[in-house]
């Protein structure tokens, strides 16, 4: 049996030999997020220690082929009963399928009944945004709480990127200093499926990435990252991550107040000013308007919040 490194579980050798070329492909092609990529490898590892506990061997190419529509239902019953919540197991199935589809496209083996199973109903969460006046607070002290001014600098300018551009954590984080907006009133943008997209800049974006990069202690070569950890190697997003944690908790923000939520932010708050809902959607990059429509939902919160704190005859329970 073989131990593939991304997953350490062991499986047969064809199976390890696969697994491997299918995370180089996601990473390559599919530019994958390291979030992403260790849901689903943590999500494909389940299922396989799931087929070696149900077939009584660690499963080849062949035993994958041969897997029935039973076999993924009892998996996802055993994901039930181990207390998953609908969300969990809805994301295992889509790793597990994602795996299954390059097995097919790849000409490794072809099963159809992947395609049957019917994963767990979920309803995606209404989008949390900041307030107008908790992003502006945020970006002003992002720069004070570390203790080296130019990581401090570096956050400014990541967390404005985020909030001016609507980009996703890990578009910013591949960003190379070459494409570094400083000159040019547009960013040019790789999200998901290696699809790109030309996002408007403000100059307050510019100024923070200007002022970040002038005060980097580490040699920002234009084929290098943009953003950079301590050592001078690409920042890595839980550094991110914790930085804004450590923000929100100083300030007194919700623990909605994430690297994401400035995203989220940036399509509400173009919303709430009148902006058209197909273009928030090339913006943000999303291939389904649907995705985009739940922004909706979060402005009417929004403004039923409003009415019900601000209105005259919400406030007297709409006696006239």
């Amino acid at each position: 049996m073989t131990k593939p490194p991304a997953l350490g579980y062991s499986c047969a050798p064809d199976v390890a030999a696969a697994l491997e070329d299918w995370r180089r492909w996601l990473t390559s092609e599919k530019t994958a997020s390291p979030h992403t990529l260790r849901a689903y490898q943590g999500d494909v590892a389940a299922f396989l220690s799931f087929l070696t506990e149900h077939k009584g061997r660690a499963p080849s190419l062949n035993d994958l082929a041969d897997a029935k529509l039973g076999d993924f239902r009892a998996w996802l019953a055993a994901r039930a009963g181990e207390g998953a919540i609908a969300a969990s197991r809805a994301r295992s199935v889509s790793g597990v399928r994602n795996l299954f589809r390059w097995l097919d496209r790849s000409g490794r083996l072809h099963n159809p009944a992947i395609g049957l199973l019917n994963a767990p109903k979920v309803k995606r969460p209404i989008p949390r945004p900041l307030t107008v006046d908790d992003a502006g607070i945020l970006l002003a002290e992002a720069q004070d709480i570390p203790e080296a001014p130019w990581v401090g600098l570096r956050d400014r300018a990541l967390f404005t990127l985020l909030y001016g551009c609507g980009l996703r954590m890990d578009e910013a984080l591949r960003l190379m200093r070459g494409e570094a907006p400083l000159d040019s009133d547009t960013l040019r943008v790789t999200g998901k499926g290696s699809k790109q997209r030309d996002v408007p800049v403000l100059p307050a974006v510019r100024q923070a990435l200007a002022a970040y990069i002038a005060a980097c202690p580490h040699g920002l070569v234009a084929s290098g990252p943009l953003f950079v950890g301590v050592r001078g190697d690409r920042l890595n997003d839980r550094v991110a991550r914790l930085a804004m944690q450590t923000l929100r908790q100083l300030l007194g923000l919700p623990d909605t107040a994430t690297p994401h939520a400035l995203r989220h932010s940036f399509a509400t708050h173009l919303l709430g000013g009148g902006a058209d809902l197909r273009a928030i959607q090339d913006l943000l990059g999303h291939a389904s308007l649907s995705t985009t429509q739940r922004y909706t939902d979060v402005d009417a919160e929004q403004l039923l919040a409003v009415y019900e704190t601000a209105h005259p005859r919400a406030r007297r329970g709409g006696r006239p």
